[in-house]
């Protein structure tokens, strides 16, 4: 793996894009510091200017990973436009994209240990994502009468795990091996089954 092109002043950028490729290559558990400074091309003790270990430094990318997601999804739910489905059908692409596209912030956010609350910046990018999908659960939902809508948090944890079940089983290595259904189409299928269990959609929908 060469070393990475290093310029006075972006020495936690370097790092930072350093640890997103050893995430992606060996998991956030199988590399060190040290490995991180030699492929950012500066000297083993550099990263302690701005971080206390492998951790922080890895917590850094996370908060990078939830900033990027939750820009992403909130572009896609765009207001619930053309309709709340439609939307959220936007949502969960945007999602399994996001996945495929950063696999070291995606693991980084998800797989590393980091929790979401770890630091006061990393909570908050992590629930302006979780926000978009409870504003979906509530644009949806808002048709049915009150005693039959599902409460807002426990829908939006059901499209979560749904999206995050086909990206750990479906996205990962070689996307098809395990399923003759593209991500997408199992997204589709999956969300299109929970809306009309719910009730919020109709058959032909």
């Amino acid at each position: 793996m060469p070393k990475r092109g290093y310029h006075h002043g972006n020495l936690r950028e370097a790092l930072i894009e350093a640890t997103l490729e050893l995430i992606a290559e060996k998991g956030p558990q199988g590399f060190t510091l040290a490995e991180a400074a030699k492929l950012a091309g500066v000297s083993a003790a550099a990263p302690y200017r701005h971080f206390s270990g492998r951790e922080e430094l890895i917590e850094a990318v996370a908060l990078q990973g939830y900033e990027l997601f939750a820009d992403l999804l909130d572009y896609a739910w765009n207001d619930g436009r053309p309709t709340p489905l439609r939307a959220l059908e936007a949502v969960g692409r945007a999602y399994l994209a996001f996945a495929r596209k950063h696999p070291g912030h995606y693991i980084a956010m998800f797989e590393s240990g980091v929790a979401p609350g770890a630091t006061p910046e990393l909570a908050v990018a992590a629930e302006r994502s979780r926000r978009v999908l409870l504003r979906a659960a509530e644009a949806l939902s808002a048709g049915l009468p009150p005693e039959r809508r599902p409460p807002p948090s426990m829908f939006a944890a059901h499209i979560w795990a749904l999206s995050h079940g086909i990206v750990e089983l479906f996205s990962r290595g070689k996307p098809g091996a395990r399923a003759p259904f593209t991500s997408e189409e199992l997204m589709e299928a999956g969300v299109g089954i929970y809306l009309r269990g719910l009730g919020l959609i109709g058959p032909d929908a």
